[in-house]
């Protein structure tokens, strides 16, 4: 078949570090064009890996013929553009937050369905190794139910990531609406909804910035969950662990206890109430620093080439923005919120 015809809406760390290049490595895929305001960053990604730069997303889709987008731009961005490119019969991959709104993630839900395009919420957490290992070992049933857990998302800040440093999107919240929660927590409420086969019915949230100068986003939140199951658990995203970051998990379960990536080379743990240990090494978890395939792009892909709704659909965006709003409203107001 032919190959897909793929653009790229955003040309920062982001797009340049993971969806340009994987695309690239994809034999389905052909890498078309990209749009950045400062058009230099577009005409860069260009130049290195063939097509036309643009310095709006509206100029492109109005003279390219493509396929699939991807939308790796500030916050406050996602949903008009990944309703444009529904609108103009694309299929979209949209970096998380999916949206800054319940009404937002409705809307591209549904511009996504009237145009009959696929849309996808880049939450890669769910395709590591280590997390599809674990949901693999937590289906088995033979750690029984989960009674309690936690999860936590935490690096130095997008200073250390992005690619205008201190002077980042990320920290206007004009653009980013919300920080350390948009960028990370989003990510763990999606894994845990994904790894107990659960939903959050409701949510605490401490949420404040603590440590970040010049910015009204939040560097870091603590909340508390409840899900339908009964469980309870913390959620945790941080913008300012500056020694070592964290992305793991760890689940208290009636047969024994889970853990991932909490020790570096074994990813996933698993200690049984009987006494036995069983350590399983599936290889590293996406980091800003091991730049690992995500497995999003490829999911992404496959879904355009066998015509399979993708699994991580905006719906599924939708809930696991949902629990993150609530955590905010829990801040704003000091009362748990159900969902």
């Amino acid at each position: 078949m032919s190959k897909i015809k793929v653009a790229v809406f955003g040309c920062g760390a982001i797009a340049e570090r993971r969806h340009i290049p994987e695309y690239a490595d994809n034999e389905h895929v052909e890498l078309v064009a990209f749009a950045d305001p400062i058009v230099e960053r577009a005409e860069k990604m260009a130049e290195t890996y063939g097509g036309k730069a643009y310095s709006s997303y509206e100029e492109l889709l109005a003279n390219e013929t493509v396929d699939a987008v991807s939308v790796c731009t500030p916050n406050y961005l996602h949903a008009p553009m990944a309703i444009a490119a529904a609108n103009a019969g694309k299929h979209v991959l949209v970096e998380k937050p999916m949206a800054v709104s319940t009404e937002e993630g409705e809307q591209m839900i549904e511009a996504a369905k009237k145009n009959n395009v696929f849309l996808m919420v880049g939450h890669n957490q769910r395709l590591m190794p280590p997390h599809v290992k674990a949901k693999e070992i937590l289906d088995s049933g033979r750690l029984g139910k989960v009674l309690n857990f936690r999860t936590s998302f935490g690096h130095p800040g997008p200073e250390a990531w992005s690619v205008d440093g201190a002077e980042s999107w990320f920290f206007r919240k004009e653009e980013a609406i919300m920080g350390a929660m948009g960028d990370l927590g989003v990510h763990k409420s999606d894994f845990i909804r994904y790894l107990l086969s659960d939903e959050v019915s409701e949510v605490a949230g401490f949420i404040s910035t603590l440590h970040k100068e010049g910015t009204k986003v939040d560097d870091n939140a603590t909340c508390l969950l409840r899900m339908k199951s009964g469980a309870i658990g913390t959620l945790v995203a941080s913008w300012t662990q500056y020694r070592a970051g964290d992305n793991s998990t760890v689940l208290w379960c009636e047969n024994g206890v889970m853990k991932i990536g909490t020790v570096d080379g074994d990813e996933v743990i698993v200690e049984l109430t009987n006494g036995t240990v069983e350590t399983y090494k599936v290889g590293a978890m996406a980091t800003n620093e091991k730049q690992v395939p995500s497995g999003v792009i490829d999911a992404f892909v496959e879904s355009i080439v066998t015509n399979t709704p993708p699994s991580i659909s905006g719906e599924e965006g939708l809930r696991s923005l949902q629990v993150i709003l609530a955590a905010f409203e829990s801040e704003k107001t000091g009362q748990i919120v159900k969902l």
